[in-house]
């Protein structure tokens, strides 16, 4: 599997492709090779491996706290580590420690390939800070505190999609490159086509409508906090969320279906992550229904006692 790695990284590292003339027209009509690589060299494996451990723990911590959420909704916002009080936005991957390291992390991701392709592991990172920043919102009583909260994840989550174009892009064009050619032999990158290459990054792209939507949902509710909920535009971020919410699914699922081997799993433990939500959101509606109906009856019920003692 590594020597595979290995034939497979002129295609995945390289960032434009250059036609050239082509002395064979009947076998080699059209002849390409890489014209530009990336050429800061891949960081060590311990690189590899810490950034593989912040992946699972943002996914593990997302997950805990949806789980959390389940059986108490404010009650869950803290967490008491011997002395230290850790608040749920410190601990989360749309929070203010993790969404910088995650976009950090994206802004050297071609770098990261000794281990495994970080372009196939790059999209559910960033899908996980979407689930979080959709799932979680912060509870700050300070107006200004909150402001500059949203704005933080606003502005992350827009660096973090421009980075993750830069690393997925070669992974996509060199699919493209690979798809129907062969090695011509005069260099690592060289193939021979039948059909001209369109080398456009086809694939998944992390500036999309999903990250619009994403942004779109946080923006939506620093309205409401600020203006107040109301009917209209609580009815607006409502659709909102919910528009996110069916773009990440529809996302986690094409790119699990997409992906193999270790790709597929981290996509698929993102799609299970956003019905873990779904399912969370339709608990607390229909929760919510239920204490609705409970207090009318409660209310009913001092009335009707109200009215009888009045006649009596």
């Amino acid at each position: 599997m590594k020597a595979s790695w290995e034939l497979n990284q002129p295609f995945t590292k390289c960032i434009r492709w250059q036609l050239e003339e082509t002395t064979d027209p009947l076998h080699c009509p059209f002849h390409y090779f890489c014209a530009s690589f990336y050429d800061g060299g891949d960081y060590p494996p311990s690189v590899d491996l810490l950034v593989l451990f912040f992946a699972l723990a943002s996914f593990l911590s997302a997950v805990a706290f949806t789980l959390l959420d389940f059986a108490a909704s404010s009650e869950a916002a803290e967490l008491n580590v011997g002395r230290l009080r850790l608040r749920r936005r410190h601990l989360l991957p749309s929070g203010p420690v993790g969404l910088p390291l995650v976009v950090l992390i994206l802004a050297n991701g071609h770098s990261i390939n000794t281990i495994y392709p970080f372009s196939r592991l790059a999209p559910a990172l960033l899908h996980v800070v979407y689930v979080s920043a959709l799932a979680f919102r912060n509870r700050s009583e300070n107006e200004a505190k909150y402001g500059v909260l949203e704005a933080t994840t606003v502005s992350g989550i827009l660096h973090a999609s421009v980075h993750l174009n830069s690393v997925i892009f070669p992974y996509y064009t060199g699919l493209e490159a690979a798809a129907g050619s062969t090695p011509s032999g005069a260099c690592a990158s060289c193939v021979c086509r039948k059909a001209a290459l369109a080398a456009t990054g086809g694939g998944h792209r992390g500036w999309s409508r999903t990250t619009v939507a994403v942004v779109g949902a946080v923006c939506a509710r620093m309205v409401c906090r600020v203006m107040g909920e109301g009917r209209w535009r609580g009815g607006m971020r409502r659709a909102v969320e919910g528009v996110g919410w069916g773009l990440v699914a529809r996302d986690s699922l094409q790119l699990m279906a997409r992906g193999g081997g270790v790709a597929a799993v981290a996509h698929g433990g993102v799609s299970a992550l956003v019905l873990l939500n779904l399912a969370r959101i339709l608990y607390k509606f229909s929760d919510s229904v239920a204490s609705k109906k409970h207090r009318h009856r409660a209310q009913r019920k001092i009335a009707s006692s109200r009215d009888y003692e009045e006649i009596v």
